[in-house]
This record gives structure tokens, C-alpha cells and sequence, in this order.
């Protein structure tokens, strides 16, 4: 078997991406050989064609945070990919515009981000995983699909920077430890709707994400602790999806809003951060114009 030349399709999919050029068939119909550990290496490739060009990797994003997904699709864990400086926004007072008009297809996915204050070193119970957090936050993910129809394999996506386009991140809300075991149970049972223009298209709950967004926290560091890769840093976001990405129309009104959401001591003060999660797939079209 031919090995995949990373540096080549980091190119390609860079440039793609840069010139809103849509290909025509995912990487994985023609590259057999791509498989997962050959997509990690392709990510590391356009990490490094970003840094090169001073940006600053500032957090991880998830996809195929769904168990009977992994069953489907022969995977044992989750995927994830970076995100960067200028990929992740803060919002002032829960309040964001955002520019699409750079992307090909983009799509939209409410999103819990974490803050992790330490190292999670293989916890997995979700007050246990909790403890490593210093605060969480409602957030949006732009994706964007450089592949027809929206068409691609777990290794693909990995490849095309996780289809991560940007970050809009809400205010923080500290974690505190008195109320990290109620924290932990809302997580799991929190639901969300997504509104374009006052009309619901899509709903969700935490159990979407590996039944918690916190148990789905603790599976990416699992994930990336075998594939020793640097852990994600102390001060930087992690996002997960609560519910399927969806399209919408140029310039439409979008809002998030949670039916039963968890809750938090106010954070006193916003500190910038960068490592996140998200789901692999679907999506609130967002439709951008020419």
C-alpha cells in the first residue's frame, strides 16, 4: 500500500478550504490509505502550517460522540482536532456576529465548552471530571464541509480540521466544588433548542454527547492520553455538542436556548481559554451567500 503523503493533502484541504472550493468526493474514496492514524497525522500537518503562519493552537473540538455511531462506524472512541486563535470568539455579554461569507457550507451546533483548571489524569466519573474544571459555557461551533454533500468518513473529518471553522463562546460560569454532584446530574439531563428566527429546528440534551458533555470530557483526554499527544493545556476551552448541527439562511436570527440548563456560580472574572469538543455530522445550515 502507497503511504499518504501528509504534507500534500494538508495542502490541498488547506487550500480548499481558503478558496471555498469544494471537492468532489472525501479524501478516503480516493486514499484508501487514509485511515485514522494517517488523518492525525495530516491534522498535525495543517497545526503546523498554522503556526507557521503565527497562529496559536488554543483548544481541541470532539466528533462522534455517540456510542452507537462508534458501533456503525467501527470506531473505540471519539475524534477530535484543534482550534485556534482566531477560530474562537468570546462573547460580550452573551452577544456575537460572526462572518460567513469565507466558508462553502457552513453549519451550526450549540456547543458546552470547558475550561479545564487540571490535568484529568484518567478521570471518568462526572463529578470526578468536574473537579478538573475551573468553569463551563454555553457556546455556538461554526462547521464547515469542504466535501460534496456533506459526505465523509471519521477520518476525514479529523483531516479537515474536525469541519471546525469557529468558537463563539458565552459567559463563563465558575465551577465551584460544593455543587459539583448537582452539576454533574444537570449536565446529563439539561435540554437545549435551537431557534432560527423563533422557530425550533433542532433540539437535544446532554445525554447526546456520551449520555454527559462531562463524561464526553472525559473521553477526549482518555482518547488523547493513547495517542500521546500533549494533553490539552490548564487554560484552554473544550466544547461539546448537545444536539445535531443545523443549516440556516444568510444573516438569520439563531439562538440557543436551554429548557433545562445546568447552573453555576457566576464567574467574577472571564479568563480566556483554549480546549473544546463537538459532534461529527449534521448541523443547522447557515447557508453562506457568495
Amino acid at each position: 500500500m502507497i503511504a499518504l503523503d501528509a504534507a500534500t493533502i494538508a495542502r490541498e484541504l488547506n487550500e480548499a478550504y481558503a478558496d471555498r472550493r469544494i471537492l468532489p468526493a472525501p479524501l478516503s474514496a480516493r486514499e484508501p490509505s487514509l485511515d485514522l492514524d494517517a488523518a492525525y497525522a495530516v491534522e498535525a500537518e495543517l497545526v503546523r502550517l498554522r503556526r507557521a503562519k503565527g497562529r496559536v493552537t488554543v483548544g481541541r473540538k470532539v466528533g462522534y460522540a455517540n456510542k452507537a455511531v462508534w458501533r456503525a462506524l467501527k470506531l473505540d472512541t471519539l475524534v477530535w482536532a484543534h482550534m485556534y486563535d482566531d477560530t474562537v470568539t468570546y462573547a460580550d455579554g452573551n452577544a456575537a456576529s460572526l462572518a460567513i461569507s469565507r466558508m462553502c457550507s457552513p453549519k451550526i451546533e450549540p456547543e458546552i465548552v470547558f475550561k479545564i483548571r487540571t490535568p484529568l489524569d484518567g478521570a471518568s466519573d462526572p463529578a470526578d471530571v468536574l473537579g478538573h474544571v475551573e468553569w463551563i459555557a454555553l457556546g455556538f461551533e461554526i462547521i464547515d464541509c469542504v466535501f460534496a454533500d456533506w459526505k465523509f468518513q471519521p477520518a476525514d473529518f479529523v483531516a479537515a480540521f474536525g469541519l471546525h471553522a469557529a468558537l463563539i463562546v458565552g459567559e463563563p460560569q465558575a465551577v465551584d466544588s460544593a455543587p459539583i454532584a448537582a452539576l454533574a446530574d444537570q449536565l446529563a439531563r439539561f435540554t437545549v433548542q435551537l431557534r432560527r428566527n423563533g422557530e425550533v429546528v433542532e433540539e437535544g440534551s446532554g445525554r447526546n454527547s456520551l449520555r454527559s458533555p462531562a463524561l464526553c470530557l472525559g473521553e477526549l483526554a482518555s482518547a488523547i492520553a493513547r495517542r500521546a499527544s500533549p494533553a490539552p493545556p490548564r487554560r484552554a476551552p473544550i466544547a461539546g455538542s448537545a444536539c445535531s448541527p443545523s443549516r440556516t439562511r444568510t444573516s438569520p436570527a439563531i439562538a440557543t436556548r436551554p429548557a433545562a440548563a445546568p447552573t453555576a456560580a457566576s464567574c467574577s472574572r472571564r479568563s480566556r481559554c483554549s480546549s473544546r469538543s463537538s459532534c461529527g455530522g449534521g448541523g443547522a445550515d447557515l447557508g453562506s451567500s457568495g
